[in-house]
């Protein structure tokens, strides 16, 4: 089938038991581009493994997940996400390096998607200016730098800490260090990790609406904060890998999906 656009299917990602949760559990919007230049077979079954684990995560936290494709042929209106009590951005193709002054070509480039990426920072910076509870992860701890003002390391030299290598896997084990005092070491409980990782680019200067909360052992940014908004977290590593560790994926979307069954707290309040 030459030239056929591949895209996940929704019905094989989002689970059923949404419908059993009671009506005032937390409604959590859940970003991914379902599809997005050069998808291969490859990407394709990463990208629906993780999107249904993250699904069946929230569903497990007890909150409502709803799925908002940012690669839509009619996008959701941005200004819906409001009546959510969380928003959820999962990874994806590489960000446009033009969003953050990167000009020329970029190494090991795929699947970027200037209206994607275009769309998703609008939806952040809705869901910022309204202290809506935020996870960002890969993908989306890449946007949420951009929008907030900083950069990206367009591609990582070296990186075999970050990503396996020509043949191998692309998704690997790396041991993070948490910031003491950071968000993320509160809900693991410690200052040391082990991740799962796959990634090429990374954040590069940090906004200064952020603080580094997690890095890795080459010094590279793994987590990122908001300083001033109730409760926003970005990941470069993916929790949604069921791969990895289930018990750090209870705890990561546990304390995601309880902050935003809190509903609205006053703006420049700050919860672990």
């Amino acid at each position: 089938m030459s030239g056929a656009v591949l895209r996940v299917d929704p019905a094989g990602v989002v689970p059923a038991g949404f419908v059993e949760l009671p009506a005032d559990a937390p409604r959590i919007a859940v970003v991914v581009s379902l599809t997005f230049p050069g998808m291969t077979a490859r990407t394709l079954e990463l990208m629906e493994r993780f999107t249904r684990t993250a699904f069946e995560s929230l569903l497990a936290a007890g909150a409502r997940a709803e799925l908002v494709d940012s690669a839509a042929e009619e996008l959701r209106p941005a200004a819906e996400l409001a009546g959510c009590d969380g928003v959820l951005f999962l990874g994806g193709g590489d960000v446009d390096g033009a969003l953050y002054g990167h000009g020329g070509p970029v190494p090991n480039s795929y699947g970027v998607d200037r209206r994607a990426d275009e769309y998703c920072l609008e939806l952040i910076r809705g869901v910022l200016e309204r202290d809506q509870p935020l996870l960002a992860i890969c993908r989306g701890s890449q946007l949420l730098n951009v929008a907030c003002g900083g950069t990206l390391i367009p591609d990582l030299d070296p990186w075999e800490l970050h990503r396996g290598g020509p043949g191998a896997p692309m998704f690997l084990d790396e041991e993070v260090t948490l910031v003491p005092g950071s968000r993320i070491a509160a809900i693991l409980g410690r200052e040391r990790s082990t991740v799962r990782s796959g990634h090429h680019q990374a954040v590069g200067a940090v906004a200064p609406a952020l603080a580094v909360a997690a890095v890795a052992d080459d010094g590279v940014v793994e987590g990122t904060e908001h300083r001033e908004k109730s409760w926003v977290l970005g990941v470069q590593w993916h929790p949604e890998d069921s791969d990895g560790s289930a018990a750090d994926r209870a705890l990561i979307f546990g304390a995601f999906a309880a902050r935003c069954a809190q509903r609205p707290v006053p703006a420049g309040t700050r919860e672990s």
